[in-house]
């Protein structure tokens, strides 16, 4: 148990995939009110993102953050737009959802971990059929992955009444171990901690 656990942890900080294994559970009502009918391979354009968030200011802290895994400016802001969107679409925080995928997949748009989970937010090919009604659906698009990614955790912390805890269990497939979720909080608290001055939000 304890060379598994460490196991884990040193994949985490070496960059390599987690081990996903997430599990079918029967769809909440709330989760399946925004499955979509179809789910666009295109990003997330700047007006709608704009339109969205209200503030390009989070767009500009995360670039800064993201530039050691991304070096490509224009591949970073692509990127957090769509995040921005599905996390918020979902009702999730875009930093959590951020945190998920440094953890999961260092944000390698084609990672693939050893039980066949991927892209950057791991997902399992068998949501596929749930979440996409069997259609062709590619997990390595970039709006397509989040959109699944965010959609599952929604699942999850519906099923777990908002214990964010228990659910990022579940969506690593580790339920009951404290490793994966602890990973994740950490992150989330610390690597893509965000919050905006009232100063700020006057000037903007």
């Amino acid at each position: 148990m304890y060379r598994l656990i460490g196991t884990i942890i040193l994949s985490v900080f070496s960059g390599l995939t987690q081990a996903n294994n997430q599990q079918y559970e029967l769809l909440t009502h709330s989760t399946q009110t925004i499955i979509p009918y179809e789910i666009s391979d295109l990003a997330v354009s700047h007006a709608t993102y704009t339109s969205l968030a209200g503030s390009d200011i989070w767009l500009s802290t995360m670039s800064k953050r993201l530039e050691r895994f991304m070096a490509d400016p224009t591949e970073r802001e692509e990127f957090l737009r769509t995040v921005y969107y599905e996390a918020t679409r979902a009702g999730l925080d875009p930093q959590l959802v951020l945190s998920i995928i440094q953890v999961e997949s260092s944000f390698k748009k084609y990672a693939v971990s050893h039980v066949g989970a991927r892209g950057y937010m791991q997902i399992m090919p068998f949501w596929v059929g749930i979440i996409g009604g069997n259609q062709n659906h590619n997990l390595f698009h970039l709006r397509v992955n989040l959109r699944y990614g965010c959609l599952i955790l929604r699942h999850y912390l519906d099923i777990e009444k908002g214990n964010y805890f228990r659910a990022l269990g579940r969506y690593n497939g580790s339920l009951g171990e404290a490793t994966y979720p602890q990973l994740v909080l950490n992150k989330w608290l610390d690597s893509w901690h965000y919050s905006l001055s009232p100063v700020q939000i006057a000037q903007n």
